[in-house]
């Protein structure tokens, strides 16, 4: 192995294929890559017959956030997580917020970043009195190398471990995680394989096993994000499908946030989406049986407050990323008793 090789990281969960072809099982896309060619995130890349990760040590953010930027709103409220990403994805949606380093590799192939020991990135949440780590702004599947890194070693430290994903990783990604994985928000961004298609270039089914598996078969805490695009996912008729989903395939305690869609990147023919259509959306979701949905990018909006879903009384009450009362007792609702489900509220 020359020293080009050594340099880069040794890329987990593949196999080798026929010849020096190897086949990628980080995420659904299942890419059987050639030798000397990149899978479909551009930061992965088969070299004599060996996967390597180009993005492991090209750290492009790393600073501490809210918790509730993430969005996890019942998962250690009131606390920082920090935020560590790389550049790279596997979808490409049309309207990503994130698109200057998340299809950085794509567009330009350009992978820059800061070389950043993964014991140094603890050491820098400790600092900044973080209560976890957030893997987010790209996409935390295809830089697992550096996650599972600093996750293994942010245990060590008593922090958590979250990831901010599109949901398309493989069940043996979601397991290799699950060792020091403690919260995801799925983004679940539409009900149609039509809508994937189109403006993600990428596949619903995936997803939708995704949230199945994580919630029938790990301990991982899930919250679920849906940004509403108008005249793209907005129809009564596949919100009310994708609530249903959400309560028969992960549960009436799992948070939906229900996000504003402002235009961004190659999506700009698109008004906002309106209050009136965010609101339709709450209601469904709620009528669904959800205990908990929240309206997101609505700063001031009583939504984004959590009230007990039994008595109706506010218990975390919230404007933008802030908490400006949290009145829980152990969990419970201090009026009724009822218990809220999360993480460590």
């Amino acid at each position: 192995m020359n020293g080009a090789k050594e340099e880069l990281k040794r890329a987990v969960l593949w196999e080798t294929a026929e010849g020096k072809k190897v086949r990628c099982g980080l995420c659904n896309w299942r890419c059987v890559i050639d030798d000397g060619r990149l899978g479909r995130c551009r930061v992965r890349r088969n070299t004599g017959g060996v996967l390597y990760s180009l993005s492991y040590d090209k750290v492009c953010s790393a600073n501490p956030d809210p918790i509730e930027k993430t969005p996890l709103f019942h998962f250690q409220p009131g606390t920082r997580s920090f935020s560590v990403a790389t550049l790279g994805c596997n979808f490409r949606c049309e309207f990503c917020q994130n698109w200057q380093i998340s299809q950085a590799a794509v567009e330009s192939g350009r992978i820059d970043g800061q070389a950043i020991a993964p014991e140094q990135l603890v050491a820098a949440a400790v600092r900044a009195r973080c209560s976890s780590f957030a893997y987010t702004y790209t996409e935390p599947t295809v830089f697992m190398e550096l996650c599972a890194e600093c996750g293994r070693a942010a245990k060590e430290k008593g922090l958590a471990n979250v990831f901010v994903s599109n949901g398309y990783m493989t069940r043996e990604a979601i397991d290799f995680a699950s060792e020091w994985l403690d919260g995801i928000n799925v983004d679940l961004k539409a009900f149609s394989e039509d809508y994937y298609s189109r403006l993600c270039k990428a596949r619903l089914q995936g997803v939708l096993d995704t949230i199945a598996y994580i919630a029938g078969e790990t301990k991982i805490w899930m919250e679920i994000t849906t940004l509403l695009v108008p005249g793209q996912n907005d129809s009564d008729t596949e919100l009310r499908q994708l609530a249903d989903f959400i309560v028969t395939s992960a549960g009436t305690d799992t948070p939906w946030h229900i996000s504003r869609f402002y235009p961004q990147y190659k999506y700009q023919d698109s008004a906002a989406t309106s209050a009136e259509s965010l609101e339709r959306a709450y209601e469904i979701g709620r009528s669904a049986g959800l205990r908990y949905v929240y309206l997101g990018n609505m700063p001031g909006a009583e939504s984004e407050s959590t009230f007990c879903y039994n008595c109706g009384r506010i218990l975390i009450e919230r404007v933008g990323y802030t908490i400006v009362a949290n009145n829980l007792r152990d969990s419970k609702c201090p009026d009724c008793g009822t218990l809220v489900a999360g993480f460590e509220l």
